[in-house]
């Protein structure tokens, strides 16, 4: 397949309510479908949303949100994903899911490739948190970092300041991929003090990733709602760090062009765009930084994609146990 439709969503989530995360999931899929798109991308957190909190105040103001983030935040495979896969397969979409995912008592910022049959492609986990993030994520691993062959092309992800990491940028685009999902959870924090986190810079990198990629980036975006404001902002303060909005979807080619408009930075939608993965090797053929353009016997990366192992058993030899019973004289 070389020409297709594909949607990325700008759109608040259901905040700390899972039950109608998945629901509000459910009806964008049924959107996107309805309008062509054969993949639907989903922002950073989209279940049950970004904790804003942690950028607020002190760790200990926000953990009166911690146990309610907790038991909204899916796992990996319950039955809020099963609902999900469903929806993929009736609507014959692919679906690529940012979210929160709970794995006993640590939580992961995550995304799951879906296929259009409601078949888990790959589930996924950012591979560092970023800054004040790390007071609420667990992180990933090199097996994290993978391309998948998909019968729309070669699908990969990552999440918000994954793109900022030129490194993880290397490995995913030396396993050529064509199609990219970006996901992000809003660009409404510090506005006007702390340029790195601007709609301006994070959309560069998506654009950038497209074309030091050579590949179609799709970069679905978070809303911080006039409830979620509310919810948070508690003083004057507060009001200050966090404004209503901060979305900034987009799609882009790989030679780095939008391919569609903008929505405003306070307003719900889709943004769909026709591709044809076969404009990559126009672009390849100007630049392609894993294979003509670049100089191995002088730049390389070493990447270990395999997951550590916490704990290694190790069994008891027979030999050992004889030993030592003699020993003790037991």
């Amino acid at each position: 397949m070389t020409l297709l439709r594909v949607a990325t969503v700008q759109a608040a989530p259901a905040f700390l309510d899972l039950e109608a995360g998945v629901a509000k999931t459910v009806r964008l899929i049924e959107e996107a479908a309805q309008r062509g798109a054969k993949l639907i991308a989903f922002p950073e957190c989209w279940l049950p949303g970004y904790p804003w909190w942690v950028w607020l105040d002190s760790p200990a103001w926000g953990m009166q949100f911690v146990q309610r983030y907790h038991q909204n935040s899916p796992r990996a495979d319950g039955p809020e994903m099963d609902t999900i896969r469903r929806a993929a397969r009736e609507h014959g979409i692919v679906v690529v899911l940012g979210y929160t995912e709970r794995d006993a008592g640590t939580l992961y910022i995550a995304q799951q490739l879906i296929d259009a049959e409601g078949r888990l492609i790959a589930a996924r986990r950012k591979l560092k948190a970023t800054h004040v993030e790390r007071t609420v994520f667990g992180e990933g691993d090199g097996s994290d970092l993978k391309v998948h062959d998909t019968a729309i092309g070669r699908l990969g992800a990552l999440c918000c300041w994954e793109h900022l990491n030129p490194l993880n940028k290397y490995i995913m685009y030396s396993q050529h991929e064509q199609i990219h999902v970006g996901a992000w959870p809003s660009f409404s924090v510090y506005e006007g003090a702390a340029y790195a986190l601007s709609p301006a810079l994070n959309t560069a990198l998506s654009q950038v990733y497209a074309a030091e990629g050579q590949c179609f980036v799709l970069a679905s975006c978070g809303i911080v709602s006039p409830e979620m404001f509310e919810l948070l902002c508690d003083t004057p303060q507060k009001r200050q760090l966090l404004k209503v909005g901060g979305g900034a979807a987009m799609i882009f080619g790989p030679d780095g062009s939008p391919l569609c408009e903008p929505l405003p930075p306070d307003q719900e939608g889709l943004l769909i765009a026709d591709i044809d993965l076969s404009l990559i090797a126009l672009a390849k053929a100007a630049a392609d930084p894993v294979g003509h353009y670049s100089r191995p016997d002088v730049v390389r990366v070493v990447f270990n994609p395999h997951s550590p192992q916490r704990v290694t058993r190790v069994a008891a030899r027979k030999d050992l146990l004889d030993t030592e019973a003699e020993d003790t004289g037991s």
